[in-house]
């Protein structure tokens, strides 16, 4: 049976690839998409999930609900549209965009429909996760399990030199949703930073493959990254790996430890995000341990993302 996933997600190019990957998996049930700032807008995400949604087939009715605007923080949020494009997409910029319908309690409907079964992805910012938490917390006890995409421990950052950027923007809605969700899994750069797509692979799939739109997408998205350092042989998709993290978790490497990240406003250590090596294989001083990857076997990966993405099983 397929897994049951509400994704939240800001909706850029690895954002993307993820709902690609999803829609051509049969071991994932997209349930619902919360659209929230990060590498774009909010405004740009929606639109960006509604063209998605249109261009790759999704079925009808998949809620897409609109997430939050700001973080906790109260900071202005920085977007990326060297990394994702001005609009979200790379060189695609949807015809239409789409009025903000503020709906962001038909998030407890799905909870409500689907409760134990439920499994919540989170590969953008944390904001819409942690206000769930603060609204309804009793009601988010009943997920199944929870995926973020953020975190870097003990390797370079992706916004600064240790930080990454979903922890980065907002990290008091980090601290909540760590502090009160249960069976977490952190798939963080240490994993996803060799999560990578090569051009051969880019071309490969967009020769034989059945996903549309996935070359001017990576294209434009490897450029980025190969400007950036032209030692990488392609571009990483933080955002597939750590959905596909939910259905083939034997490709990577867990430990499982408390996390904290710093709230510092200023200076180098800012917003680093820190797993507490030093405690036992116990939870010691009701510290809850969280499920962090650290390590990817990218043979599976390749095999399974290329098996994916041309259409055939799941791989």
């Amino acid at each position: 049976m397929a897994k049951k996933v509400l994704l939240f997600g800001d909706i850029g190019i690895d954002d993307t690839v993820a709902l690609m990957y999803a829609h051509l998996n049969e071991e994932i049930d997209i349930v619902g998409v919360v659209a929230d700032y990060g590498n774009v807008s909010r405004e740009d995400a929606l639109t960006n999930i509604h063209y998605l949604f249109n261009v790759l087939n999704f079925p009808a009715g998949i809620p897409i609900i609109g997430g939050a605007e700001i973080p906790l923080t109260a900071e202005q949020p920085t977007y990326y549209p060297e990394i994702h494009g001005v609009h979200g997409l790379g060189p695609i910029v949807p015809n239409d965009r789409e009025i903000v319908i503020e709906n962001f309690l038909e998030i407890v409907h799905i909870i409500q429909q689907y409760k134990d079964e439920l499994i919540v992805v989170n590969i953008g910012r944390l904001t819409s996760l942690a206000t769930m938490f603060i609204l309804y917390k009793e009601l988010m006890g009943n997920m199944k399990e929870f995926y973020l995409m953020g975190g870097a421990f003990g390797v370079p950052g992706n916004v600064t030199p240790v930080a990454e950027a979903n922890f980065h923007a907002d990290p008091i809605a980090v601290k909540i949703v760590l502090s009160y969700a249960d069976n977490v899994t952190i798939i963080p750069l240490n994993a996803t930073q060799k999560a990578i797509v090569t051009p051969e692979m880019i071309d490969y799939i967009d020769h034989f493959g059945k996903a549309k739109i996935f070359k001017p997408l990576m294209d434009f998205y490897t450029e980025f990254y190969q400007e950036r350092d032209p030692t990488l042989p392609g571009s990483p998709v933080h955002d597939a790996l750590t959905l596909m993290a939910v259905v083939h978790p034997e490709m990577l490497t867990f430990q499982f430890y408390p996390v904290e990240i710093g709230q510092q406003l200023e200076g180098l250590t800012r917003r680093l995000s820190i797993a507490d090596t030093r405690l036992s294989a116990e939870t010691v001083n009701n510290q809850q341990r969280h499920r962090i990857a650290f390590d990817l076997d990218y043979k599976q990966f390749f095999h399974h993302f290329l098996s994916v993405m041309m259409g055939e099983q799941s791989g």
